[in-house]
């Protein structure tokens, strides 16, 4: 990945943060641009300031955040709308940390567009009444 690749920073409540970047690592190989950061009961002051760390001097970062309510959020809204080349998503999961990182090279805005909308959650139809009569001795 080229040095102007975005960047991702995963803000989540708990270890969540720490889990789906050790699971894209574990998928990928590498951590795929991300950097994953926890809460520990912080206030959304102090998460700011370790985002605002965490961001460096890079050009395009998206930070992911768990809840679209929750102090990571509301921390990453606010250093958005101070600092130009950040954008924010809301509801992360492995899927779309997955998309992030296989078009990390794309633009910025041309990133977030992708993103946009994505889950990843697939809800299969829950079973008909009959369907373990198709398994034999059912």
């Amino acid at each position: 990945m080229s040095s102007r690749a975005v960047r991702g920073i995963v803000v989540c409540h708990g270890d969540l943060a720490r889990a789906l970047v050790d699971a894209v690592r574990e998928i990928v190989g590498d951590d795929g641009g991300l950097l994953a950061l926890g809460t520990e009961a912080f206030s959304t002051e102090e998460v700011e300031r370790r985002v605002e760390a965490a961001l460096g001097d890079a050009d395009a970062v998206i930070v992911f955040s768990d809840l679209p309510s929750g102090s990571c959020t509301f921390a990453a809204r606010h250093l958005a709308r101070r600092r130009e080349g950040i954008g924010v998503v809301c509801g992360v999961n492995l899927p779309l940390l997955l998309d992030f990182v296989f078009h990390r090279e794309l633009a910025l805005p041309d990133l977030l567009e992708r993103l946009r909308g994505k889950t990843g959650i697939v809800i299969d139809p829950l079973p008909s009444a009959h369907a373990d009569r198709s398994v034999p001795g059912g």
